[in-house]
């Protein structure tokens, strides 16, 4: 570890430290009903640092602190917190105050926040809302969950391609109030609002005031449509190093942006949900509950129940030969547990790729050739380290070469299963991420043992 690293990670301990201190004075502030204390632990803070803290209290804690100090839940605090904890509290403030906190930040957070209203509370924080902030939010939960119209910033600097630069500084300095409060980029727009192009505000900042825009414009890269799925627009946003990029209705006319604060937050709750649908459960927040978690895990794990009984009645095929010679008991679920962990580990890289459109159509030939071959060069490397196993335990050259054999067969299928399951199951529609593990390990189940105990029924008895 390098000078640097070891800074960084003594920085991250003492904020860990720092911040279990600060949990320590909260609750313990919250148990001594110091309300001065309490104030001067959180008062302060970042939102971020704030929504840790609110986090980590129970229910019970959070609504003392709300019903004690309700001042401290603002609009930057609900954009940071957990969409759990969102939802816990909400209940918890006057509509009032959530309306006021939806107006001071941007219109993509505020969405957000409404998603995680009951009905009835909605309506209620609608009608406290201005009719132009109401009409904003309106329109972005017409749109489909996950889609760009839901998560776009409807507040965007554009000017028409004849302003100059300094038409252009004056015009945000006037209307500042209006301005999103992240912006990178100016989009140049024609008579019909359609985005021409953009001129970076770095690049502004360094021009003369009567140099027009359209003489300084970089042509746009991409356009996002409203109607585009969020992981459609982070893969754009991730293969042309983009910034942001205008939004645009299905006339082109320009509607909103994307930036790339925003695309973060997509990319990681994309890979969140990749990783946590490959093992067949969902994410267990602070708030959730043990009757809760039995419920998203379950039906997973009924599923893998029918899969291991499917791999039974393969077994109880060959359990004669299984009595007659008790080393296949031993040895058999060897060569599946192996099969298994090689076909995750091609499952893991082709899912992957799928997301990231590096395994398509056109290139599925090519993967399933490679990870073929590689499974056969493994399977080979141990099914020697098996057989010489099999060989030393039990001194029988035919049941080390049964082995031998089934542990190659079972690679090169879990290879193979690895790549193909995900790619049949995205051309029928399904999300491979969540279905393909549950095939995957159903393959090697069966190839394993029916190549191990049938080739010892053919060759030992």
């Amino acid at each position: 570890m390098n000078t640097t690293d070891q800074t960084l990670e003594r920085d991250r301990d003492e904020l860990d430290l720092l911040e279990d201190d600060l949990g320590d004075e909260l609750k313990l502030a919250l148990e001594m009903e110091d309300d001065v204390s309490m104030l001067a632990s959180l008062e302060g803070l970042h939102p971020a640092d704030f929504a840790d803290q609110l986090e980590e209290l129970t229910s019970e804690e959070r609504v003392e602190l709300i019903s004690r100090a309700p001042q401290l839940i603002s609009g930057d605090l609900l954009a940071e917190l957990k969409d759990e904890v969102v939802e816990d509290i909400l209940p918890l403030l006057p509509a009032a105050q959530i309306a006021d906190a939806l107006t001071l930040i941007d219109n993509d957070d505020a969405t957000q926040i409404v998603e995680e209203m009951e009905d009835a509370q909605r309506e209620d924080v609608m009608e406290a809302l201005e009719p132009t902030e109401r009409a904003a939010l309106e329109a972005s939960l017409a749109f489909d969950d996950e889609t760009i119209g839901r998560l776009m910033q409807r507040e965007f600097v554009a000017a028409p391609r004849f302003w100059s630069v300094g038409d252009t500084i004056d015009h945000m300095r006037t209307t500042g109030e209006e301005l999103p409060d992240l912006f990178f980029n100016i989009y140049v727009i024609d008579a019909d609002f359609k985005p021409l192009g953009y001129v970076p505000v770095s690049r502004l900042m360094r021009l003369p005031r009567d140099v027009t825009l359209e003489s300084v414009i970089e042509s746009l890269i991409v356009t996002i449509g409203q109607d585009l799925d969020q992981e459609e627009a982070a893969y754009f946003f991730e293969k042309y190093h983009l910034i942001s990029a205008p939004v645009v209705d299905k006339d082109g006319r320009m509607v909103g942006m994307m930036t790339v604060d925003d695309i973060i937050h997509i990319i990681q709750n994309e890979n969140k949900e990749d990783i946590l649908a490959l093992a067949g459960v969902n994410d267990a927040g602070l708030t959730d509950t043990a009757i809760s978690t039995v419920k998203s895990r379950a039906p997973w794990l009924f599923v893998n129940l029918l899969t291991a009984v499917l791999a039974s009645v393969v077994i109880a095929q060959f359990d004669y030969a299984i009595s007659q010679i008790v080393a296949l008991a031993v040895l058999m679920p060897i060569v599946a547990s192996m099969g298994g962990n090689a076909g995750t580990q091609a499952l893991t890289v082709a899912v992957r790729a799928l997301t990231e459109r590096d395994l398509t159509s056109r290139t599925a030939w090519r993967a399933v050739r490679r990870e073929a071959i590689a499974a056969l060069i493994i399977g080979i490397i141990f099914a020697v380290v098996l057989a010489l196993i099999a060989f030393v335990w039990f001194g029988d050259p035919e049941l080390a070469l049964v082995a031998f054999i089934a542990m190659i067969i079972n690679h090169v299928f879990a290879g193979i299963a690895g790549v193909s399951v995900p790619l049949i199951l995205k051309h029928f529609g399904a999300d491979p991420a969540v279905a393909s593990s549950v095939f995957v390990t159903t393959v090697t189940d069966i190839v394993g043992f029916f190549a191990f105990l049938g080739f010892a029924a053919v060759m030992l008895l």
